[in-house]
């Protein structure tokens, strides 16, 4: 009887262990002669083109990502400079201006510094706190008062000539009501021939008037009105305005000069105010009124 052989269904061969010994081995002679002979360049330089192009394609997404991020981080960055160059150029513009402000500023100081050796009486320099919102009046307040010698009445001056008086006082501050105000009216002079007038304020477009002309008061426009001195309060040789026109009343038989002022209130913020001697001042004592004294 025929004995029945096995079945096999693997193929058997070597051992797992066998298998790793060979490999190994292998490996190391494969490091040693690639160490000293360099044989297996070639074979590594085929292997990296081959990879090649299967690595530029596993690095697509980061390459994609890390050009994504620096488009933003050089966005960013030029927005943050050109805001810093933004600021730095406002920054800058101020500083022109505030440099500007300052140098025209000292040049109205050393002016009035020349006015104020001219002057005999003692003068307080001051300078404008702000301007008080009031249509039908035009004053200013100054930031030194009655603790600084400051009194009502006192005349206030600049470079050009005669700005205003001062007509209300506190410890710390004082106002005054400005040459064209509707209130002050000061003693003047023509320069040219000595007559004596008396300036108005009030008349529209920030001008003075000499009211109540004859026909044959010599006055004409382009004569300079300075203060005549009558009355004490207003130092003489003061430049208070320049005649613009003559106008006629042929019905009254009255004319009116009308002269723009040479002090220029509007443009500065420091002035002088003119410390009168108290016997020039016995009709300025009055604060209740809150306006400049009748010349």
């Amino acid at each position: 009887m025929q004995e029945q052989g096995t079945i096999r269904l693997f193929k058997r061969g070597p051992t797992a262990e066998l298998r790793l010994f060979i490999f190994v081995v292998l490996s190391l002679a494969l490091l040693i002669v690639d160490t000293r002979w360099r044989v297996l360049d070639p074979a590594r330089e085929a292997v990296s083109i081959g990879l090649y192009p299967f690595q530029r394609a596993v690095m697509v997404p980061r390459d994609l990502i890390a050009s994504v991020s620096n488009w933003t981080d050089a966005a960013s960055v030029a927005r943050t400079e050109k805001e810093a160059l933004q600021r730095q150029r406002i920054e800058l513009a101020q500083i022109a201006t505030h440099a500007a402000q300052l140098s025209a500023e000292n040049q109205q100081l050393r002016r009035l510094l020349s006015v104020a050796d001219m002057v005999v009486q003692p003068s307080v320099a001051v300078e404008v706190l702000y301007e008080p919102p009031n249509a039908f009046t035009r004053h200013l307040v100054f930031d030194k008062g009655r603790n600084s010698g400051i009194l009502p009445g006192m005349p206030v001056i600049d470079e050009g000539g005669v700005v205003g008086q001062i007509v209300r006082v506190t410890p710390f501050t004082s106002e005054a009501a400005l040459l064209t105000d509707d209130k002050v009216s000061i003693p003047v002079q023509v320069l040219r021939n000595g007559l004596r007038l008396i300036a108005f304020g009030g008349h529209p477009g920030g001008k003075v008037e000499v009211r109540y002309l004859t026909n044959d008061t010599d006055i004409e426009p382009g004569d300079v009105l300075v203060t005549s001195g009558v009355g004490g309060l207003f130092p003489a040789g003061l430049s208070v305005a320049k005649v613009d026109e003559i106008q006629r009343d042929s019905a009254s038989g009255f004319s009116m000069a009308v002269a723009t002022p040479l002090s220029h209130p509007e443009r500065y913020r420091h002035f002088l105010v003119l410390r009168v001697e108290p016997s020039h001042r016995d009709a300025t004592q009055d604060e209740s009124d809150g306006s400049a004294p009748s010349e």
